[in-house]
């Protein structure tokens, strides 16, 4: 049988997707990614753990049939595929983050920002909305680093309680926009395997209309 592929990324969002799934009805035996598999099964679907960054690769270009990544991902790597669902996990927001007694200049109307983030392309369309030139400096690791350090004065990340901040002397100056995780499809797929991607996301949308 011709199984299913999801691309999902580690971590907690893994863990939710599953419980939706197995509440919708989809699947049902346990899959648990505390193993060093890369490839999960079950009966009728496959599971592919990846990093988040990872999972629009993975379903652009057919390897996954479905995947679950976050507006932020997706903002920043613009996958050619559709997005039908809002799974309403992965809450978080996309901010502007740097140190309290920088706030009045963030909001001085500067001509130009120093920015440092892993989101280039999400923080170069927002400040070009407003107006400003931005340098980014674009890391991969701890970004609240870069304030600290003297790299940039801001920086672009998402934030979901805010401790990290905290504990490094930041605080969230301006709101880009919030992100949750979406379900989304490799164009392919959607039409050449639509009765079994159409079950999936019928089902899954019953059960999340119903948690409203």
């Amino acid at each position: 049988m011709d199984k299913i592929t999801f691309a999902l990324p580690k971590g907690r969002l893994f863990d939710q997707t599953i419980d939706i799934l197995k509440k919708s009805g989809i699947l049902s035996e346990d899959i648990n990614q505390n193993t060093r598999k890369l490839i999960l099964e079950s009966k009728e679907y496959r599971f592919l753990v990846v990093r988040a960054k990872d999972v629009p690769v993975y379903v652009e270009n057919g390897i996954a049939d479905i995947g679950v990544a976050g507006d932020d991902v997706l903002l920043e790597s613009q996958p050619d595929v559709y997005k039908p669902l809002d799974l309403k996990i992965g809450y978080c927001n996309i901010v502007v983050a740097g140190k309290p007694e920088d706030r009045d200049f963030y909001f001085s109307n500067p001509v130009s920002l120093d920015v440092a983030t892993k989101y280039p392309k999400i923080t170069a369309q927002f400040f070009s909305d407003k107006g400003i030139n931005v340098r980014i400096f674009e890391l991969y690791g701890s970004v609240e680093l870069a304030p600290l350090v003297g790299l940039a004065k801001f920086i672009v990340d998402i934030v979901e309680t805010g401790t990290t901040l905290r504990e490094n002397g930041l605080v969230v100056i301006d709101t880009i926009r919030p992100s949750t995780a979406k379900l989304i499809i490799n164009r392919g797929s959607y039409k050449l395997k639509s009765d079994k991607i159409f079950k999936i996301l019928d089902s899954v949308e019953k059960f999340l209309g119903g948690e409203l």
